[in-house]
C-alpha cells in the first residue's frame, strides 16, 4: 500500500471507530426503550408507549444513516475496482456491496414499521 492509501484507510478506520460509539449509544437507547415498553405492557401508560415509539424511531433513523454510510462506502469499493483486480476480489467487493444494500433496505423497512406501528404490534430488532 502507498502512503496515500494508508492515510485513506486510517481515516476510514477513524470513521468506523466513531460508528462503534454510535452503536454503543444505540444499545443504551435500546435498553431504555425496552424499559418503556415493559412499563407500557404492565401499566398501559400511554406516555410510556409514546416514549418507546419515539426512541425506536430515533434508533432506526440513526441506523439508516449508518447503513447508508456503509452502502456508499461499499459502492465506492465497487467503483474503485480495477481491470487487473482478481476475479475473487471483484466478486467479494460486489457481494459486500449487495449485502450493504440489503442491510440498508432492511433499515428503511424497520424504520417504516416503527413509524407506522402505533399499537406496538410488531417486535422490532436490529442486528
Amino acid at each position: 500500500m502507498t502512503n496515500s492509501e494508508n492515510e485513506s484507510r486510517l481515516k476510514e478506520i477513524a470513521i468506523e471507530d466513531f460508528i462503534w460509539v454510535i452503536y454503543l449509544g444505540i444499545i443504551l437507547f435500546s435498553f431504555i426503550s425496552n424499559d418503556y415498553e415493559k412499563k407500557y405492557i404492565l401499566y398501559k401508560n400511554e406516555e410510556d408507549k409514546k416514549k418507546y415509539r419515539e426512541i425506536i424511531i430515533v434508533i432506526f433513523s440513526i441506523l439508516v444513516i449508518v447503513y447508508g454510510y456503509f452502502l456508499i462506502d461499499a459502492y465506492n469499493g465497487v467503483k474503485s475496482l480495477k481491470q487487473n483486480d482478481t476475479d475473487k476480489k471483484k466478486l467479494l467487493v460486489t457481494l459486500s456491496f449487495f449485502a450493504s444494500f440489503l442491510i440498508f433496505i432492511s433499515g428503511i423497512i424497520f424504520l417504516y414499521i416503527a413509524y407506522k406501528d402505533e399499537n406496538l404490534d410488531v417486535e422490532l430488532a436490529f442486528n
